[in-house]
């Protein structure tokens, strides 16, 4: 992984914190301001939900680097945040449509083809992002059958869509794009699909929760 970023100098992955091991990859990118490149407009924060020998979590010590992480950075919560990881939490369960019965409002998207195979435990970070208001959308990947994105409590749940041509399932390829808009703060989601079409447009920002 390591001589991966390194290599690619278009990836901003970053190792670390040590003290989180075996999660390797836990970071905050800034988005800044066009106005102020110093000031900070969104942060992104990228977490590691584990998978292949180690376990599929979010664990309590991920959950309480992000709490001084974002209390440090944005401590009065006046910077949206968005977040990703993999593997989604036990929340999208909560969430997830029935697959049999397709996708509904308020949830969008085209796909709803499996049952969600989530972390194997929460471990406080869901209840953590859902108090703070600063969260607007968590992103997740792993199920390759699912593309939608749902409410959840104060914000909302998305699942990216099958890019690449690895892992399982025969479902058309695209890719989940995501556009912020700084003033008024906009953050707008869509489906892209392998032969330029769109799809499944939602607006998951605070300020307007309405979709098409």
């Amino acid at each position: 992984m390591e001589e991966e970023i390194n290599s690619n100098r278009l990836s901003y992955s970053m190792n670390g914190p040590r003290e989180l091991w075996p999660s390797v990859s836990n970071y905050v990118l800034q988005i800044s301001s066009s106005k102020d490149s110093d000031s900070p407009a969104v942060f992104l924060y990228f977490l590691d939900s584990g998978g292949g020998s180690y376990p599929e979590v979010i664990s309590s010590a991920q959950a309480k680097w992000f709490q001084k992480q974002s209390q440090a950075i944005n401590p009065d919560a006046r910077i949206h945040e968005i977040i990703f990881w993999h593997i989604p939490s036990t929340a999208y369960k909560k969430i997830a449509p029935i697959p049999i019965f397709g996708i509904h409002k308020p949830c969008v998207g085209s796909i709803n083809k499996e049952r969600v195979a989530s972390q194997e435990h929460e471990w406080g970070m869901m209840d953590i992002l859902v108090h703070r208001p600063s969260v607007m959308a968590v992103f997740v990947g792993h199920n390759h059958g699912l593309d939608w994105c749902c409410p959840y409590k104060s914000l909302w749940l998305c699942f990216a869509r099958h890019t690449g041509y690895g892992g399982y399932g025969d479902w058309p390829r695209g890719a989940r794009i995501i556009q912020m808009t700084e003033q008024p703060f906009t953050l707008k989601s869509w489906i892209r699909m392998e032969d330029g079409s769109e799809h499944s447009e939602v607006i998951l920002s605070s300020e307007s929760c309405c979709s098409r």
